[in-house]
């Protein structure tokens, strides 16, 4: 079974982009040359992985895994919600704008989450 790259992969100009883990320099490689350099690797892992075979759900110990019976304190968190951002031109004072900037890099992040707290804080208050 031969692997082959994806074409849904970062391409730049054809290329796959890899990074070198000695100097952090960008380091390119064509579809060709990702198949030959790592294709036989990752083919021989993953038929060793598919040899061990798998085991169904009913077969696997789980005696060392405590049962969790206790929910009252658990917390659902939101870690996977990522709100839909809408581009969109605002007029600000000079002097506001670069008390933001001059906070350095990710200021327009620092205030959206400003306004965000604002916009919760009001909306808690009206309900």
């Amino acid at each position: 079974m031969k692997m082959t790259v994806k074409s849904s992969e970062s391409l730049v100009q054809g290329k796959s982009l890899k990074r070198s883990e000695t100097n952090m320099s960008m380091v390119r490689y064509s579809h060709k040359e990702l198949n030959e350099k790592f294709g036989e690797k990752q083919d021989a892992e993953i038929q060793r992985l598919l040899a061990k075979g798998t085991v169904p759900d009913d077969q696997l110990d789980l005696s060392d895994i405590p049962e969790i019976t206790d929910w009252s304190n658990a917390v659902r968190q939101n870690q996977f919600y990522r709100p839909v951002k809408q581009q969109t031109s605002i007029r600000l004072d000079a002097d506001v704008l670069a008390w933001f900037k001059a906070q350095g890099k990710g200021y327009q992040t620092r205030m959206n989450e400003i306004l965000r707290d604002a916009m919760l804080k009001e909306l808690k208050n009206h309900q």
